[in-house]
């Protein structure tokens, strides 16, 4: 029975580090966007002036307060309102995500300061590395791109029905 418990463990671990790398993959490009077109100098200045162990904290306040919202959105689910538990959930972990990258981005050289964040860390991208080797990673890639592939043409279609239906 604990070597069932254990396989099911490894199994719910994976697929969290999967869905979260996923999220990463979407929320970097978000990160970025932010980071260009919302400077909030004042803010940047005030976060990138924090010590090592104060950047910590911040670090770790979205994951605090943004945590929550799988349980909510578990709930909903239950409930069967899927569509709010989904948009629930991909509000929540793509606003997370998107704040603790954009944190990193400010922070990481006094965070690396930090004995066992940086070992973490290293833990964190040599797992990250050996999600994306797998074949489960691979399949996910295709498909994303095939998802894409789709939205770009059902978006033309759309914009040349739009364009022929103001033309008349």
């Amino acid at each position: 029975m604990q070597r069932i418990l254990k396989i099911v463990s490894y199994v719910f671990a994976f697929a969290y580090f999967l869905v979260d790398a996923l999220f990463v993959s979407v929320a970097r490009p978000i990160s970025r966007w932010l980071a260009h077109h919302l400077r909030l100098e004042r803010v940047r200045t005030w976060v990138r002036s924090l010590s090592p162990y104060p950047s910590l904290a911040l670090f770790s306040v979205p994951v605090i307060v943004l945590e929550p919202v799988k349980p909510v959105a578990a709930y909903l689910a239950a409930t069967g309102q899927f569509l709010a538990a989904a948009a629930t959930f991909v509000t929540g972990e793509l606003l997370k995500l998107v704040l603790i990258e954009r944190l990193f981005a400010l922070t990481r050289d006094k965070l690396m300061k930090i004995p066992a964040f940086a070992w973490a860390y290293n833990y964190y991208k040599q797992a990250i590395g050996w999600l994306k080797s797998t074949a489960a990673w691979q399949s996910i890639l295709v498909l994303k791109h095939s998802i894409a592939e789709h939205v770009r043409t059902w978006r033309a279609r759309a914009f040349q029905h739009w364009a022929v239906q103001r033309g008349r």
